[in-house]
């Protein structure tokens, strides 16, 4: 049972609660969500187009922050409301096939197939299962007494700050396992996983710090130094939002041996009890790529995460209802109970008491 206070006819209530409101929500999917989508992919090219154009031709230090700021805007757009979600399969249903989740490739060092391995199979299967899902805590963070402590952990305050400015890095090279890898990998597997990533990562550096400085000629060091900024902010914005949905206080995790015999209702439970919320405002919500929905993202990963707005008021309800968790902040909030659970982490563990 994945939370103590709960029988078995509350979970299968909250099962069919549940199951029907994603059944609403796909049968109503239409031109609205397809409108939407296709405004939001348009809105990131323009933003791409005019934030190089004003980093190539510009002249000052105001059109290049203009600049950085339109092309930042762009790519965590692109990352969160559309190459994140697209690679859900939140869009398949369009047919479309710039929207397909099985092709789609997104702007940063990440290969997609990479990605929808760990993230869509591994992460959303086994959220918050220590052992298994290895996106709590990235394989080196230690967020739980029942993790072992390690010295390494001592800097893991400071490997996070490092992590939040190169983080498409840290999720780009997430499937290699490097840290704590599996002890029957060998180096044959090693390599098969490193083709496909180093592939992507050299095309990225290609672009963004060869092909297009060189296009703008005298201006190179200003688009050099434009797009790597660029880059940092999509890097720390994406980093903030994804530990708050995942990391805060009050995010529950669970035991391998939970899993045995779980039913869908369980895995629901699982969802609510081990996600959080960031609140904030509509504009705030599209940033973030609805990911300040991450309870009823966890919940419902391929429905267009534009609806979870919608959704969370009767997902919230549901909560209540029946004695559940509902971990919701202001961003402020949620990440400095973040890096307070990860400093708490880092130390090492008090002597038991006899």
């Amino acid at each position: 049972m994945p939370h103590p206070t709960l029988t078995r006819a509350d979970v299968d209530a909250i099962q069919a609660t549940l199951d029907g409101i994603r059944r609403e929500v796909v049968a109503d999917l239409g031109e609205r969500d397809a409108r939407y989508i296709r405004g939001v992919v348009r809105v990131a090219r323009l933003g791409a187009a005019g934030g190089r154009a004003l980093l190539m031709f510009g002249i000052g230090p105001v059109t290049w922050v203009l600049g950085v700021g339109a092309l930042a805007t762009a790519k965590i757009l692109e990352n969160m409301e559309i190459g994140h979600n697209v690679m859900h399969g939140q869009y398949d249903w369009m047919n479309d096939p710039t929207l397909s989740s099985q092709t789609y490739e997104w702007d940063n060092v990440c290969d997609a197939d990479q990605w929808r391995h760990y993230h869509n199979i591994v992460h959303h299967t086994f959220t918050n299962v220590l052992g298994k899902d290895r996106d709590f805590g990235y394989g080196f963070l230690r967020l739980e007494d029942a993790q072992p402590w390690r010295p390494l952990h001592l800097v893991q305050p400071a490997l996070t700050v490092v992590l939040g400015a190169l983080f498409q890095w840290g999720v780009g090279m997430h499937d290699l396992e490097l840290v704590d890898p599996p002890p029957d990998r060998d180096l044959r597997t090693l390599a098969t996983k490193f083709r496909p990533f180093l592939s992507k990562a050299a095309r990225q550096l290609w672009k963004d710090y060869v092909l297009f400085p060189a296009l703008a000629l005298a201006n190179a060091p200003r688009v050099f130094a434009g797009n790597l900024t660029a880059n940092l902010l999509r890097n720390v914005w994406t980093h903030v939002v994804i530990f708050c949905g995942h990391f805060p206080d009050g995010v529950q995790t669970f035991d391998e041996a939970e899993l045995v015999h779980e039913t869908r209702g369980d895995w629901y439970v699982r969802q609510l009890t081990g996600s959080a919320n960031i609140d904030g405002g509509p504009l705030f919500h599209l940033l973030s790529g609805n990911l300040s929905h991450q309870i009823e993202h966890h919940l419902f990963p391929d429905l267009p995460a534009h609806r979870y707005a919608e959704i969370a008021p009767r997902v919230r309800a549901l909560s209540a209802r029946y004695g559940l968790p509902y971990a919701t902040g202001g961003l402020l909030a949620q990440y400095a109970s973040v890096f307070r659970r990860i400093v708490r982490g880092s130390l090492p563990p008090l002597p038991a008491v006899v």
